[in-house]
């Protein structure tokens, strides 16, 4: 099995924080500090699918673009097939860069308009290997359009003259023609028909499963993850709330963020929907500038007790690999 080989990607304590000033814009201002992800840590393995929900600003985003550097990472540790790629130089992520790709929230944003989808899908192949040559290229192109289910004859075609559902197959052939091991997805349907975000969740799946891609997979709707990843990753405000397996996430999470997540989902039978009892949360997500003391879940936990102001609960991981960060029993 997978989970005996080494992970592919193996993330420890990853801080990212972003310097801002406290109080207006006055150069006498003091300066603080947004906590965006804030001591997260998780293993990925080769072919294997991690979901990661969560409330907006719980820092999902952050953390995927950790992770191609495209946010450098305050401290912690990175490390992918071996390598510590925190502090690495930029010709090392140049290098890993081949190997993990990603695909966007926004499909029509995250294209080049002045390129056309054939332009836009072989640029990474362009940039980084540059000795294949242009009509090796443009067959390469074809073929990864054909499989993503575009057709060549749309190869000379503006990112506009794409529907958004077109867009992220596009945006989905661009981080597949490197051949990458693991593809890095944020939130890619959330700004998609829900009957278009099956087609491109069916998709990923399908590719994952011909290509044994690892996928780092992002999203709001927990019904999404679960459909198409083997193990979920609960934050909020920055940190781990919970990682366990789907099958043990849904059935039994042990968190009390998880369950109010869990009980958001609609049912399809309109009486059970009706008769059960939700996990309502009280308040709203507070700021990442100055989140609360001790467990950062606290303000808004049905649960909560008076430690749980004084000290952040370690992540505690039983033998069958389901972690969770509670102090409550």
């Amino acid at each position: 099995m997978a989970e005996h080989k080494p992970p592919l990607l193996q993330v420890r304590d990853l801080q990212v924080h972003f310097p801002v000033r406290m109080a207006g814009a006055w150069p006498w201002a003091p300066w603080g500090k947004v906590k965006a992800v804030d001591g997260v840590s998780f293993d990925l393995h080769a072919g294997q699918t991690l979901g990661v929900v969560g409330e907006s600003g719980c820092g999902k985003s952050t953390l995927a673009r950790a992770l191609l550097n495209l946010h450098p990472a305050t401290a912690g540790s990175i490390v992918w097939n071996g390598q510590q790629m925190v502090g690495a130089s930029k010709a090392d992520w140049m290098a890993v860069r081949k190997d993990i790709q990603m695909v966007f929230q926004d499909p029509l944003a995250s294209l080049n308009p002045r390129m056309t989808a054939g332009q836009i899908i072989g640029e990474p192949l362009r940039i980084h290997r540059p000795e294949v040559s242009a009509g090796d290229r443009a067959q390469k192109v074809r073929m990864l359009m054909d499989r993503v289910g575009l057709t060549a004859q749309q190869v000379n075609r503006y990112p506009h003259e794409f529907s958004g559902g077109q867009c992220q197959r596009i945006g989905i052939a661009r981080a597949l023609i490197l051949e990458p091991q693991l593809v890095v997805c944020d939130e890619p349907v959330s700004a998609l028909d829900v009957s278009i975000q099956a087609q491109i969740v069916n998709l990923l799946a399908e590719l994952q499963k011909d290509l044994g891609l690892a996928l780092l997979f992002i999203a709001h709707d927990l019904a999404v993850v679960r459909h198409i990843s083997q193990r979920v990753m609960v934050m909020y405000l920055g940190r781990t709330m919970e990682i366990a397996s789907r099958d043990a996430l849904y059935s039994a999470a042990r968190h009390p963020y998880s369950r109010a997540l869990l009980s958001a989902i609609p049912i399809l039978d309109p009486e059970i929907e009706r008769n059960r009892s939700r996990q309502l949360l009280a308040g709203e997500l507070p700021s990442p500038l100055n989140p609360p003391s001790g467990c950062v879940f606290r303000t808004r936990c049905p649960i909560a007790q008076d430690q749980c102001a004084r000290h952040v609960p370690p992540v505690q991981t039983d033998a069958d690999g389901h972690s969770h960060a509670c102090i409550a029993p």
